[in-house]
């Protein structure tokens, strides 16, 4: 069967771990119809993702996932040529190839890999490696050009990253001689070096409080819209991803990570990136939307030692949301803020809750602390970062307001 189409390679790390041939006929047939190279490479893909399953987080695996596999796909239909015979010209090729991949390589929404016909797994028509959409401001019928498709930097950097840990990973065990992504890296003529003033995704002050006051009379109205209130608030009040509240494989947020110290101070213990527990300061002034979202709940006003209630309970059913559905219920505060900011102010002023994701709520929370005198270190800590100097060069922003209104004084005669 010769490969003509990309197909999907690799299912989810708990399907990765019980994968076998028998139940993906599709597979089976290509790499049984190929050189034997095709499955060597494949099972070398295979391991590099079950060692990153195994020891990282599920967003790590499938980061490491989308570039092995569009990475393999590339090396299989077009270079036609091993993973460990590859050398810097040929990742400066490849590097090429994304910037500017087929039309039919890409699509314009997220698909799910493989579907169940038969009761076999089965590539999935729709599925493609590249994927652009519509921005979120646009209609959704908007007609999407795929050839204006071109990565971000932030998406090669990520593409050269995963190339360069996968070699690593691949010459530990002595099957490649070298690491041609870490040497083709730095001649890669895509990136550009920035010096841009970089642009906090945000929400205004202003364009917040209709946020919040779109969410408090939902709730007001509507004891169903308490669980979107308590999420918009922690988001953006605890600095949280979107992914510290939702429900992992690895972990369940809880109401007993809810906590207290013997100074009476509250303390909120997240599962965050680089799959590390911390514990982030809950200010006073969050408790009572703890305690309204509680009693929504029929539970205690406090969470308590042993408290195991699920943070964000589900719509129907057991357990935590999942980040999807946590995404629709901040999705819709956003969308009822426009309407109410549009109708009392006007579209321009409102334009960025259009725009908005859930991750602004948390840059929101962050940058409006660091304007208010709160110290950079504390700041920084609650966010999760490693390094202090991540939150001084994403959120601090008060030279380049200098700048701008030094600027503003500059005459034409």
């Amino acid at each position: 069967m010769k490969l003509k189409e990309p197909v999907p390679l690799y299912p989810s790390y708990i399907e990765l771990r019980d994968f076998d041939f028998e139940d993906y006929p599709d597979l089976d047939k290509i790499f049984s119809s190929n050189p034997s190279w095709w499955l060597e490479n494949f099972n070398w893909g295979k391991s590099f993702l079950e060692f990153t399953g195994r020891n990282k987080s599920i967003h790590t695996y499938d980061r490491f996932r989308n570039e092995i596999e569009r990475f393999l796909l590339w090396v299989f239909i077009e270079k036609q040529k091993p993973v460990n015979e590859l050398r810097k010209v040929d990742i400066l090729d490849y590097a090429d190839f994304c910037w500017q991949p087929p039309v039919f390589w890409i699509g314009t929404s997220n698909q799910e890999r493989f579907k169940i016909v038969n009761g076999y797994s089965s590539a999935n028509k729709d599925w493609f490696p590249y994927k652009i959409q519509a921005p979120k401001i646009q209609k959704k019928s908007a007609i999407i050009d795929k050839k204006k498709y071109r990565p971000s930097q932030q998406t090669l950097k990520s593409m050269f990253t995963a190339l360069s840990v996968f070699y690593n990973y691949l010459m530990s065990d002595e099957l490649c001689p070298g690491n041609p992504a870490h040497i083709a890296r730095k001649d890669c003529r895509h990136f550009i070096t920035d010096a841009q003033v970089k642009e906090v995704k945000r929400l205004t002050t202003v364009q917040w409080q209709y946020v919040l006051d779109t969410a408090v009379s939902m709730a007001d109205e509507d004891q169903n819209f308490e669980r979107n209130l308590f999420v918009i608030a922690a988001l953006k009040t605890l600095f949280l991803r979107i992914s510290e509240l939702s429900e992992r494989p690895n972990w369940s947020p809880m109401m007993q990570n809810f906590w207290q110290d013997e100074d009476e101070n509250w303390w909120l213990k997240v599962f965050g990136k680089g799959r590390k527990l911390r514990d982030i300061t809950v200010p006073t002034d969050f408790i009572p939307f703890l305690q309204r979202y509680r009693t929504s709940r029929d539970l205690s006003d406090l969470p308590y030692s042993g408290d195991s209630a699920v943070l964000v309970e589900k719509i129907r059913g057991q357990g935590g949301m999942t980040s999807r559905h946590l995404r629709r219920l901040v999705q819709t505060v956003f969308d009822q803020a426009y309407e109410n900011m549009c109708q009392a102010e006007s579209s321009t002023k409102a334009l960025k809750l259009k725009e908005a994701s859930t991750h602004w709520l948390r840059h929101t929370g962050a940058s409006m602390e660091i304007e208010r005198g709160r110290p950079l270190k504390d700041v920084s800590e609650d966010l999760g970062h490693a390094s202090m100097a991540t939150t001084d060069t994403v959120y601090v922003q008060s030279e380049n307001k200098q700048r701008a209104e030094s600027g503003k004084r500059r005459k034409v005669d």
